[in-house]
């Protein structure tokens, strides 16, 4: 029943901001790292971001001075604030978190729908 629901995803042109959300939900005992993957176009999977239960954060070379990473861990939700959005920043992005069920002793990895980041130029 643990799920994450992802929220923010859209079209924007270059330079302009865009802010993503991710919620957790469902029967969650804890959770460990969250953070945000992207899949360009005819490209793998990488990781954009992600930060620590103490909020200590890992963010892409590319993407760093640009993206900041922040976590609720009251409220469960982790944000990837995007900023000076460029074309090749347009890709879908997924959330993504370790997290271990209410009741049971190993942590899952969880992933989001998937929202589609559309960076016009």
């Amino acid at each position: 029943q643990v799920q994450l629901v992802e929220s923010g995803g859209g079209l924007v042109q270059a330079g302009g901001s865009l802010r993503l959300s991710c919620a957790a939900s469902g029967s969650i005992g804890s959770i460990n790292t969250m953070g945000w993957y992207r899949q360009p176009p005819g490209k793998q999977r990488e990781l954009v971001a992600n930060i620590a239960r103490n909020g200590s954060p890992n963010v892409l070379d590319s993407v760093k001075g640009r993206f900041t990473i922040s976590r609720d861990n009251a409220k469960n939700t982790v944000s990837l604030q995007m900023n000076s959005l460029r074309p090749e920043d347009t890709a879908v992005y997924y959330c993504n978190a370790e997290i271990r069920p209410r009741f049971t002793s190993l942590f899952d990895t969880y992933w989001g729908q998937g929202t589609q980041i559309t960076v016009s130029s």
